[in-house]
């Protein structure tokens, strides 16, 4: 006899998803003595959190993991929290049902959907700009906002989608003429849009960008990501 790996067996491609779910909960959180195919429902957060940066950099490639903000928003994220500290989630567990079972706040997919999305993507499109640090990635639209609101006209950042599955999104400030600044987020860019042209020259392409967050040249940061034309 040899204990096997976890195991999941699908009939569609569909299920694929759901069934990396199950093998990653497994291998993260069940014990090596066992009863067999028992595993934890609940495990602490600061657990998930050291597991969902060891699944992104193994699948990504990359050596820069997941950072403490990051951490942040997910924790925000899975347990729907806007209130809690950093400190608060710590102490949290979560379970198999937030990770995999329930569905997001106003969306249609669930919270490992939804990252598996950003691993698909960044692993396919965006490894080299994460491993630059020239994408945030894991933050809030409001938390964004309330960063880009008092830089000037045309400083940018990058975020992964909230609303679609492995989209990466650039948003902006636009100054009025009064004064007042606004942040403006350009329609999510999914694998196949960055299969097309890449996030480089994207960038490259749109005028109203100038400077990543906070006050860096976008030529500077992202001219080695430029083909030449």
């Amino acid at each position: 006899q040899a204990l096997s790996l976890p195991i999941v067996v699908i009939v569609h491609g569909n299920q694929d998803n759901n069934a990396k779910a199950t093998v990653l909960w497994d291998n993260a959180f069940s014990e090596i003595d066992r009863v067999p195919f028992v595993v934890a429902e609940r495990v602490p957060w600061e657990k998930m959190c050291d597991t969902l940066n060891l699944k992104f950099m193994a699948e990504v490639q990359t050596t820069k993991g997941l950072l403490k903000e990051h951490y942040f928003f997910l924790a925000q994220k899975i347990f729907n929290d806007h209130s809690a500290s950093f400190e608060d989630f710590q102490t949290r567990s979560v379970s198999w049902a937030q990770f995999n079972k329930e569905i997001l706040p106003g969306r249609g997919f669930t919270f490992w959907q939804w990252f598996d999305g950003v691993l698909d993507l960044t692993k396919r499109c965006l490894k080299s700009y994460w491993s630059d640090r020239l994408i945030v990635g894991f933050i809030s639209k409001q938390y964004v906002c309330k960063l880009l609101s008092t830089q000037p006209d045309g400083t940018f950042l990058l975020r992964f989608s909230d609303s679609e599955l492995g989209g990466v999104t650039i948003a902006h400030v636009i100054r009025g003429q009064d004064g007042s600044s606004q942040v403006e987020n350009i329609q999510p860019f999914s694998a196949k849009d960055l299969s097309i042209r890449s996030l480089g020259d994207r960038i490259r392409d749109l005028g109203q960008l100038r400077n990543l967050y906070p006050s860096t040249p976008k030529d500077q940061a992202f001219g080695s990501h430029y083909n030449s034309e």
